[in-house]
């Protein structure tokens, strides 16, 4: 569930005497093939859906690309959903691993991989909160197909689907009939652009459509604006979905199953009073529209 994130490069110019020869000046260090990045969010959002209910989260990863274009990811955050949903842990640690190149000489690139979720000491989860008797494991994984255009000037578009090849999509299953979400898909649109001064702009929509329970299918769509202030990147994020939910502190999960009036995919409760069946309080749209403020650093 890693998000993208934005970083410059400074390249100085030194000018050498006019007697020095080309094969006597020092050859330029090689660019690392390792980069990390720490980031601290308002709000953790996983395809426009808080993975906290709300409140922040600290994030971090590593990455290595290799010249070939073969590259490895590993990064992590807090969370609370799994809790959420009756299960136990606060961790979510993603690895990721691909390859990435452009047709030729074109302006066109790909990129193919493989994206795993994982949610250490996890137990089982009960994301549709409605039989409890049942509970899922929300590890997932995901192949991921992208294609990428470039603009120019750092500018570029961007269309990216991911397929879940696990036998459940972070938990999800249909509490009518316990089919899996095998085989959920999420097709999305990005937009990345350069205004200049180290201001940036991002745009997204996606689609996200879970196995055997259409009711949690949504859309999702953010807008994004960062500014590069010297020793990080400081951004805002305006997230909205068409996620219908219904949310109060008289919320009863039980009383609502996919395809009723009434129900309620993104309606998630945190009390810790954990009855045997769902949380009794503390419900809260997880997908409704919000802000979130991110300080991200790159080195």
């Amino acid at each position: 569930m890693r998000k993208t994130l934005i970083a410059s490069a400074v390249i100085g110019v030194l000018s050498a005497p006019s007697f020095v020869l080309a094969e006597d000046a020092p050859a330029a260090a090689p660019a690392s093939p390792w980069s990390f990045n720490v980031a601290v969010v308002s709000d953790y959002l996983f395809r426009g859906v808080s993975q906290t209910h709300g409140k922040p989260a600290l994030q971090g990863g590593v990455s290595y690309t290799h010249p070939s274009g073969f590259y490895a990811n590993l990064w992590g955050s807090n969370i609370t959903w799994v809790k959420d949903g009756l299960g136990s842990g606060s961790t979510e640690i993603d690895v990721s691993a691909g390859y990435k190149n452009t047709f030729g000489d074109s302006k066109l690139g790909y990129d193919v991989g493989y994206y795993t979720y994982n949610y250490p000491n996890h137990g089982s989860t009960n994301v549709a909160l409605t039989n409890a008797s049942f509970l899922a494991n929300p590890n997932t994984q995901e192949l991921y197909g992208a294609l990428t255009y470039d603009l120019g000037n750092n500018n570029s578009l961007n269309v990216k689907y991911s397929y879940a090849t696990s036998k459940y999509f972070i938990g999800w299953y249909n509490p009518n009939d316990l089919k899996d979400s095998k085989g959920s898909g999420y097709l999305e649109a990005n937009g990345s652009f350069d205004l200049g001064d180290g201001w940036g702009l991002t745009a997204h929509v996606g689609h996200q459509t879970v196995a055997h329970l259409s009711d949690a299918n949504y859309t999702d769509a953010n807008v994004g604006v960062t500014k590069d202030v010297g020793f990080g990147v400081v951004g805002l994020l305006i997230s909205t979905t068409d996620a219908s939910s219904s949310c109060d502190d008289n919320h009863n999960a039980a009383s609502f199953l996919p395809g009723q009036p009434g129900f309620s995919a993104y309606c998630w409760g945190n009390s810790s009073n954990v009855s045997p069946y769902y949380p009794t309080s503390g419900w809260k749209n997880v997908a409704r529209t919000t802000a979130v403020l991110s300080f991200t650093k790159t080195f």
